[in-house]
């Protein structure tokens, strides 16, 4: 159950370019949060600015009672988020959202993330290694500076597949593409799950339909309320029994949606449509 509060700031750690990480006091957070949910929050008491901002978990502390984002300062809430000193306050309402769900035993769990969308993977890590699945992460950005939370995987014992658009680190070139190469050769069936950018989300999705896999993915559209109220963070999803998409709240009913059932730009049909009625699809090609 969501819990609002003021929760203050209790560890700022900056990292290298526009990212740091940010620590806060909510117990209520720290002990119920499971990967893929999220906060909504913003700096200090006032009204102003007056929306809070969405954010995923990156790890909780449930003995200190709180949790660690992992920011990226891109605009007037994060660069106020980013100002807080330890002691400051912020406005926190959390956890919400569906959550990740572990894969089938005997199943490799194979964690996507473009930037700051490996967010939530730290912690569902940590969830996987205690039900006893295999994980692995690919992690892709635009450059080296893109990939600033590594550590923790290694920590976890999790292997980690870097790759940058320009080639400054790891493999050159999308993320997607060691990811489709490893599935050439897994040893074992998988199931994908993907947090990032809309178009490495269509890649994905693309990659795990081609493949016959089932993908999970964070969807990160535009939230104002993070409690359905707003309708700003709406999305088109069709299940393989609809026959046509319905808009669902990503914030409530979201932010992690079967990949089948999520209409993308510019399709013309969903992917579960598609399966349904054994369809062609016709789709761009996604980054």
């Amino acid at each position: 159950m969501a819990v609002n509060r003021e929760a203050a700031l209790v560890a700022r750690r900056p990292l290298e370019g526009a990212y740091l990480l940010l620590a806060f006091e909510h117990p209520e957070v720290a002990q119920h949060a499971r990967a893929g949910q999220f906060v909504m929050i913003k700096a200090g008491t006032s009204a102003e600015p007056p929306l809070r901002r969405p954010f995923s978990i990156l790890s909780v502390d449930a003995a200190a009672g709180t949790f660690t984002l992992f920011l990226k300062v891109v605009g007037a809430g994060t660069r106020a988020l980013a100002a807080l000193a330890p002691g400051d306050l912020a406005q926190c309402l959390g956890p919400l959202g569906q959550p990740f769900t572990v894969p089938p035993a005997g199943h490799e769990a194979l964690l996507i993330a473009g930037g700051y969308g490996i967010a939530p993977f730290h912690l569902f890590c940590e969830e996987l290694r205690r039900a006893g699945r295999r994980a692995r992460v690919f992690y892709g950005g635009r450059t080296a500076v893109d990939l600033q939370v590594r550590e923790p995987f290694a920590a976890l014992g999790v292997p980690l597949v870097p790759a940058t658009d320009d080639g400054s680190f790891g493999h050159h070139g999308r993320v997607t593409e060691p990811v489709d190469a490893y599935l050439a050769t897994a040893p074992g069936p998988a199931v994908v799950y993907a947090c990032g950018p809309d178009p490495m989300l269509h890649a994905v999705a693309r990659l795990a339909a081609r493949r016959g896999l089932t993908a999970q993915m964070s969807l990160d559209p535009w939230m104002g309320c993070g409690v359905g109220t707003c309708l700003g963070c709406v999305v088109p999803i069709q299940g393989a029994d609809e026959p046509r998409p319905h808009y669902r709240c990503a914030c409530t009913q979201g932010p992690v949606f079967d990949a089948r059932e999520v209409v993308w730009p510019g399709d013309e049909v969903s992917l579960a449509r598609a399966r349904a009625v054994g369809a062609a699809v016709s789709v761009p090609e996604g980054r």
